[in-house]
């Protein structure tokens, strides 16, 4: 139950309802080491749970996702809170509409479910940087998940802020929230700094008290230097893993006391360019049986995976760098548009077994529509709306900047200088030490001439005469959540050559793209006109109405490349289609307008453009299909992608 302040009653009744209203301090949530398990108010108690990311989710659906999560039978729902979504800049929070933190643990307290929070302060999650703050990489040097005390400094200020908004929430103080999780897969990463996990754990029980568990979640490589004394240790591990063997490893970081499963995955999350992850509902299931079978709790890793919107996805490096996609569906039980799915029903028949489901069948699928196809018009190039773009000029500096050090966290940045010689043959422009981060369309005088990307294409060839414009518009493709690299800087991060010749004297163009789009939305633009398809970073738009009152559906971009899509000045996210293996964007309902009402589409396409520049809506999703393959996703599929080996542990 949320916390609630008493009503103001007559004081003959305060007595009788004194007797009748369950006691705050009656309330706990606790490890019964001697019995290998967890008592909640005082009765052995084991959680069936499922992770859910309310920052993936538009704030009118989440009480849909949740009671789908307890009608399937769990009684606890696991999320993150990252960071970055809630402090954009220094000392300025945001906790206000899609990232109203106490409407969710209010909404999952009417769903009846308990709470597992992890607070970080990283994440992963395949979210941007792990849900640490893009400023935070203003001060170049620092080290992140440390001890260093600009990162503590910045971290003990933004706990001060979100921990004393969760006190209220927790359990034993009539809230919803049983356990808190300190940091996260910390023995995954390169540091293995016990003093800064020593000052977590400090921090979160001065600020939250000794009465709520707090716990640390690794995979079983990561034990040694993730789990610290005083905080209940938990392992994470899917179903093709070796539950006997991990369980058995868990034991000796955690003689007594219930197994704890913290992320048992699901699915899989998917790169830009590779197969669509899927984990067969056999396989699933299983796992999850052979676990409840042994008393342990489990957390379904993800149980709703939702949407990267925006800007907001991750990236992983392993080897290169792998950009997640903007569909976060995971192949989850409950699909990327709120569906039940097989694999939900099956999971549901095995937790009845061994916990009592709520009665009443689940809610059905969410109505889906078709439009289109519709011609979208040419608004512009980029370059034609600098000033609109970046309303207070750019920034001059002899070498490049990185997005850090030009407080651009986002999105894209374009870069113009201008050539000092004439290079009247093809001249290899290059940056040294695969300095693209991440993605670099390249002009001369507004024609596009290619792209230049990290770690797989670094070299173009140019011409020019002298004072020629170079233009250079980066991408910021999403800083590594989970990797090697923990600091990843956006940008051009060393000069270009041309030839022999190291490029300077360059100006700089933070772009508000977003803003743009929204003063676009309302206001009828000229439209530009062009006998052939243009190339480049260009301008499209158009609008639709919607008969009667629509339902959720999936734009299909075919032919085009690369891109942004604004629905309704709402940046729905990133589109490759070219690269695959998403090939439909999700269009929650609430997003559009229906009975008649006009909607509005822009899209920024990079690269090339159709040369009949149409889009479509789709009743479906089309989630796997790379370069020339093109398969119908399909929520009854029972297989395994052969080419993604499950890894252990990245989230």
């Amino acid at each position: 139950m949320a916390p609630k302040k008493p009503p103001c009653l007559p004081s003959l009744l305060l007595p009788l309802l004194t007797l009748l209203l369950p006691q705050a301090d009656t309330r706990s949530f606790i490890v019964d080491r001697e019995n290998d398990r967890f008592l909640l108010d005082g009765a052995p108690f084991r959680y069936v749970s499922g992770s859910l990311h309310y920052f993936r989710v538009p704030r009118v659906l989440w009480a849909d996702r949740l009671l789908k999560m307890r009608m399937s039978g769990l009684n606890a729902v696991q999320f993150y809170v990252p960071w970055n979504y809630h402090e954009p800049e220094p000392g300025v929070y945001n906790f206000n509409g899609s990232r109203d933190l106490t409407a969710f643990l209010n909404e999952a307290s009417i769903a009846d479910l308990l709470v597992i929070l992890r607070p970080g302060p990283y994440i992963c999650a395949e979210w941007e940087m792990g849900g640490l703050p893009a400023w935070l990489l203003q001060k170049p040097e620092i080290q992140l998940r440390t001890s260093d005390p600009d990162f503590l400094a910045a971290v003990d200020s933004w706990f001060k802020v979100l921990l004393p908004k969760l006190y209220p929430w927790l359990y034993h103080n009539g809230g919803n929230i049983i356990s808190i999780q300190v940091e996260n897969e910390y023995g995954s990463y390169k540091a293995c700094d016990f003093t800064y996990m020593r000052h977590l754990a400090g921090l979160f029980r001065a600020l939250l008290g000794d009465r709520i568990l707090l716990f640390t979640t690794d995979g079983p490589e990561g034990l040694k230097c993730g789990s610290l004394q005083g905080l209940y240790t938990t392992v994470d591990f899917g179903p093709a893993d070796n539950m006997t063997e991990i369980f058995a490893l868990l034991r000796k970081y955690e003689p007594h006391g219930p197994l704890v499963n913290s992320e048992y995955y699901t699915g899989w999350l998917d790169y830009w360019g590779q197969n669509h992850s899927t984990r067969s509902i056999s396989a699933v299931t299983k796992g999850l049986e052979n676990m409840l079978k042994l008393g342990a709790s489990v957390n379904m890793y993800m149980f709703h995976g939702g949407t990267n919107f925006g800007y907001w996805n991750g990236a992983d490096e392993k080897g290169r760098f792998l950009p997640i996609t903007t569909s976060y569906d995971y192949d989850a039980p409950i699909s990327e548009a709120g569906d039940p799915t097989p694999k939900l029903f099956a999971l549901r028949n095995v937790i009845s077994k061994f916990q009592e489901i709520p009665l009443g069948p689940l809610p059905p699928p969410s109505p889906k529509m078709m439009l289109g196809p519709l011609t979208l018009h040419l608004d512009g190039y980029l370059l034609s709306f600098l000033d609109i773009l970046c309303p207070h000029g750019p920034i001059r500096s002899i070498l490049p900047m990185t997005f850090e050090a030009v407080k651009q966290d986002h999105g894209f940045m374009l870069y113009r200088t201008y050539l000092t010689h004439t290079v009247s043959e093809p001249t290899q422009l290059w940056v040294p030490n695969n300095g693209v981060h991440d993605r670099a369309y390249v002009m001369v005088d507004g024609v596009f001439q290619g792209v230049l990307e990290r770690n797989m294409k670094h070299q173009l060839f140019l011409m020019g005469k002298m004072g020629a414009k170079l233009d250079i518009l980066l991408e910021n493709m999403g800083r590594l959540s989970f990797g090697s690299n923990s600091s990843d800087f956006k940008g051009l991060l060393e000069p270009p050559v041309l030839g022999q010749t190291a490029l300077n004297q360059w100006l700089m163009f933070p772009l508000k793209v977003d803003k743009l789009v929204k003063w676009w939305f309302p206001l009828p633009l000229l439209r530009s006109s062009h006998a052939q398809a243009p190339s480049g970073p260009t301008f499209y738009s158009t609008t639709f109405s919607i008969l009667g009152e629509g339902g959720d559906t999936f734009l299909f971009l075919p032919g085009w490349t690369k891109g942004q899509v604004w629905i309704n000045g709402f940046n729905l996210g990133r589109y490759w289609t070219r690269q695959g293996p998403q090939q439909t964007l999700y269009v929650p309902r609430p997003l559009l307008f229906s009975r008649g009402a006009l909607n509005k589409i822009t899209l920024l396409e990079l690269e090339n453009v159709p040369s009949e520049p149409q889009i479509q809506f789709l009743d479906r999703p089309i989630l796997n299909s790379t370069l020339h393959k093109t398969y119908i996703y399909s929520l009854s599929a029972d297989t395994q992608s052969p080419s993604e080996p499950m890894e252990l542990s990245g989230h």
